[in-house]
C-alpha cells in the first residue's frame, strides 16, 4: 500500500545553497577523490534512510562511461506536492535548499544517516549536472539542475533515463549526477572504494539488496546480508583462528535506541572494532563504544569470579585484557533529531545518555551468552586471562625499556646519530638497513634536521608475538627509545621526537622484507604515527645511467627506458643499484635524502579493516590464506632475477 503520510509538510527549511560551493570542504570533507565518494555516499544514504524507515528493499547504483552516477531505490519517492511556505514543489525545495529534507523536527525519518539532510542539496550544488526522477502516484516526475540551479519546473515525464537492464520500480527515487570538474580534482569514481562502502551498508541494514554496476568496464557486484553485523564480524575474522566459534550477538530496542552488538575473539593479538550510528561509521568511537567496552569488561569479570577463573586475591581483568584478539561491531540506531556528534564529519558520538543504555543491553546479553555457552565462555576466559598475564609481563618489560632509556643519561641509544634540531616538526629520522648504508647516510645527511638510526638485520615479526616478547628484541627497543613517544598505554604522540619517520631499505627482496617487518610493528603497536602522517618510505633510485659527462638516476624500469630513448645512441653505462651501500654519501644525499629532489611515499591507512586483514594474512601463523594470496597474485609479481 502507498504511504501518503510523507508529504510537503514533512520538509523543513533552514537555509540556502551558496555556502556549499564557496566552502565545499566544510560539507563533504575534501575536494579530492574522498570528497567525490562522499557525494555518492550521501545519495546512497538517502535510499538507505528509506530502507531504515521500512519502505525500500533495493538500491541500484550505476557508474556510467562518462562518470555520471545514478542511484535508484524502490522507496516512497521524494514528495513533489507544493511546499506550504515556499509555494514550490517539495522536490525542488529538497534539492536546492540546504537543510531541507525529511530529517528535521519530527519529519519523515526517525532514523537517518547522511549529513543531517544536507546531502542531496550539497551533492546538487557540487554537480555540474543533476536530474532527479520520482515515481509516485503511478507517474514519473522529473527536474534537472545545473550547479544546484533548476533548469525548469518539476514536470511529469513519460520515460526514465534509467539503463534498460534495471527494471523500473513502481515507486521510488532516481538521482543522476555528474560531479563538477571545476571543484573536484577528479571525477573518476573508484569502484573498489565505492563497493567497500556499499558492502559496509549492506551488513548494517540486513535485508536490503544493493546492486552496483560499472559500465566503464562491465563490472557488477551485488550485496545482501541476512546476518547483519554478525556476518560482518565473521567477515573481519576470515583467515584467522577464532576462539569462540559462535559470535556473540544482541539486537534490542531500549528507551528509543536500537542497540546491536556482536563480537568474536581470534587467537591474534590485535583488536579490530568498528562502530556505527544510523549507518554512519564513527571512526573515533563515542559513548556507544564506551558502553560496549564497559559491558564486556564487567561481564567477563563477573563470570571469571563466579566460575573461579579469578581468585579473591587476584586483580580484576582490565579493558586492555579484553582487547587482545577482539573483533567487534557495535551499531546503534536512534532518533536523528537527538544525535550529537563531535566534529563535522561525525567521527565520534557525543550523546551521554547512550552509554548506560548500550552498557545495560550488552551486559545483560553477554551474561546470558556466557552462561548458555560454557565451552565458548571457557575459551574466552582462557584468552583474556592469558592476555592479562602477558600485560603484566609486558608492563615490566616496558618499564625496563623506559628506565634504560632514562638511565643512559636521559639519552638516546648509542646507535642513533641524532640531529641538532629540537623542534619535532622540523626533524626527521631515517631508519636505515645495515651499518654500511648507515655510514653513507650519516655522512651524506644534513645534520641540522636529519637523524640516522641503523638497524642490523631483520627485526622480529611482531604479528606473531606479544608485547613482552617484542620488548626483549634489542633493535625494537632502540627504535622505541629513539622515537620517544613510548608504547602501549604509555604512548603519547606529543612526545614523538620526529614528525617524519622514514624507512630507508635496499631495493631488493631482503630490503622489502625488512620494510614489511617495520611497517607491521608500527601498524600494530604505534598506529598513531601512521594516523598522524609521520611515517614515510624513502625511494632510492634503481638505476644510475651515465652518458658522457651526464649522470641520471631513475626510479623504475619504465623511467629508465624513457631516459634511454633520449640519449640518441651515445655510449651509455647502466648501473643497477642492489643496495644503499653501493652509493657514496653524496649520491645518497642527492637521490634519496635531499628534500629538494627526493621522492618519498607517505604511509596512510585508507581501510583499517582491509589493512588488518592483509597484515594478518601475510604475517600471521595461518599458511593457507597466504598460499592462496601468492597463487592468485603470482602473475603480477615483478621478479628481479
Amino acid at each position: 500500500m502507498p504511504d501518503n503520510t510523507y508529504t510537503a509538510k514533512d520538509i523543513q527549511v533552514l537555509e540556502g545553497l551558496e555556502p556549499v560551493r564557496k566552502r565545499p570542504g566544510m560539507y563533504i570533507g575534501s575536494t579530492d577523490q574522498n570528497g567525490l565518494h562522499e557525494l555518492v555516499k550521501e545519495i546512497i544514504d538517502n535510499s538507505v534512510d528509506e530502507a531504515l524507515a521500512g519502505f525500500a528493499k533495493n538500491v541500484w547504483i550505476v557508474i556510467a562511461r562518462d562518470e555520471k552516477i545514478s542511484v535508484t531505490d524502490d522507496g516512497r519517492g521524494i514528495p513533489v506536492d507544493i511546499h506550504p511556505k515556499l509555494k514550490k514543489s517539495s522536490l525542488e525545495v529538497t534539492m536546492t535548499i540546504l537543510h531541507a529534507g525529511g530529517k528535521f523536527e519530527g519529519g519523515a525519518y526517525k532514523v537517518s544517516g547522511g549529513l543531517h539532510g544536507v546531502g542531496a542539496s550539497a551533492v546538487n550544488a557540487l554537480s555540474d549536472w543533476m536530474r532527479v526522477e520520482v515515481r509516485r502516484d503511478n507517474k514519473i516526475y522529473a527536474q534537472e539542475y545545473k550547479r544546484g540551479k533548476p533548469q525548469g519546473d518539476v514536470k511529469v515525464v513519460t520515460g526514465s533515463q534509467l539503463p534498460a537492464f534495471i527494471k523500473t520500480p513502481k515507486t521510488g527515487t532516481s538521482t543522476f549526477f555528474l560531479p563538477d570538474k571545476s571543484i573536484f580534482s577528479t571525477v573518476k569514481t573508484d569502484f573498489k572504494v565505492l563497493s567497500k562502502k556499499i558492502k559496509e551498508r549492506a551488513y548494517l541494514v540486513a535485508g536490503l539488496f544493493f546492486h552496483l554496476y560499472d559500465l566503464r568496464d562491465g563490472k557488477e557486484i551485488h550485496y545482501y546480508f541476512d546476518g547483519g553485523i554478525e556476518s560482518l564480524v565473521r567477515h573481519l575474522n576470515k583467515d584467522k583462528n577464532v576462539v569462540n566459534e559462535r559470535p556473540f550477538y544482541v539486537g534490542k530496542d531500549s528507551q528509543g535506541v536500537m542497540v546491536e552488538a556482536s563480537f568474536q575473539y581470534n587467537d591474534g593479538f590485535a583488536e579490530t572494532v568498528e562502530s556505527f550510528v544510523n549507518v554512519i561509521s564513527t571512526q573515533e568511537g563515542g559513548t556507544h563504544l564506551t558502553g560496549f567496552r564497559m559491558a564486556l569488561t564487567r561481564s567477563v569479570n563477573d563470570y571469571a569470579r563466579k566460575n573461579d577463573y579469578l581468585k579473591e586475591k587476584d586483580d580484576n581483568l582490565t579493558g586492555e585484557d579484553m582487547r587482545e584478539g577482539l573483533t567487534a561491531v557495535i551499531a546503534i540506531k536512534m532518533n536523528s533529531e537527538n544525535l550529537q556528534f563531535e566534529g563535522q564529519t561525525k567521527g565520534k558520538l557525543g550523546n551521554a545518555e547512550v552509554q548506560p543504555i548500550v552498557q545495560q543491553v550488552v551486559k545483560d546479553s553477554i551474561d546470558m551468552y556466557l552462561e548458555e555457552n560454557p565451552a565458548e565462555a571457557r575459551r574466552i576466559m582462557e584468552k583474556v586471562i592469558l592476555a592479562s598475564k602477558a600485560r603484566l609481563a609486558a608492563r615490566a618489560a616496558k618499564d625496563a625499556v623506559l628506565r634504560k632509556g632514562a638511565l643512559e643519561g636521559m639519552t638516546l641509544p648509542g646507535k642513533l646519530t641524532d640531529c641538532q634540531e629540537k623542534d619535532p616538526a622540523q626533524s626527521e629520522i631515517y631508519i636505515v638497513e645495515g651499518d654500511s648504508a648507515g655510514g653513507s647516510a650519516k655522512q651524506g645527511r644534513d645534520r641540522k634536521f636529519q637523524a640516522i638510526l641503523p638497524l642490523r638485520g631483520k627485526i622480529l615479526n611482531t604479528e606473531r608475538a606479544r608485547l613482552d616478547k617484542i620488548l626483549e628484541f634489542e633493535e625494537i627497543k632502540t627504535l622505541i627509545i629513539a622515537v620517544g613517544a613510548g608504547i602501549g598505554d604509555t604512548f603519547n604522540i606529543e612526545k614523538a621526537r620526529y614528525h617524519r619517520i622514514i624507512i630507508m631499505t635496499d631495493a631488493d627482496v631482503d630490503g622489502e622484507h625488512i620494510r614489511t617487518l617495520l611497517l607491521t610493528f608500527i601498524f600494530r603497536y604505534l598506529p598513531q604515527l601512521i594516523e598522524k602522517g609521520y611515517v614515510y618510505i624513502a625511494q632510492p633510485p634503481l638505476y644510475k645511467i651515465s652518458s658522457g659527462r651526464e649522470t641520471f638516476y631513475t626510479f623504475s624500469d619504465d623511467e629508465k627506458d624513457s631516459r634511454l630513448k633520449t640519449l640518441n645512441g651515445a655510449q651509455v653505462i647502466i648501473q643497477r643499484y642492489k643496495g644503499l651501500g653501493e652509493m657514496n654519501p653524496q649520491q645518497l644525499w642527492e637521490t634519496t635524502m635531499d628534500p629538494a629532489s627526493r621522492i618519498m611515499k607517505q604511509v596512510n591507512i585508507e581501510d583499517a579493516a582491509e589493512a588488518d586483514h592483509v597484515f594478518s594474512m601475510l604475517m600471521g601463523d595461518e599458511v593457507p590464506p597466504r598460499k592462496r594470496f601468492i597463487q592468485t597474485h603470482a602473475k603480477n609479481a615483478t621478479l628481479d632475477i
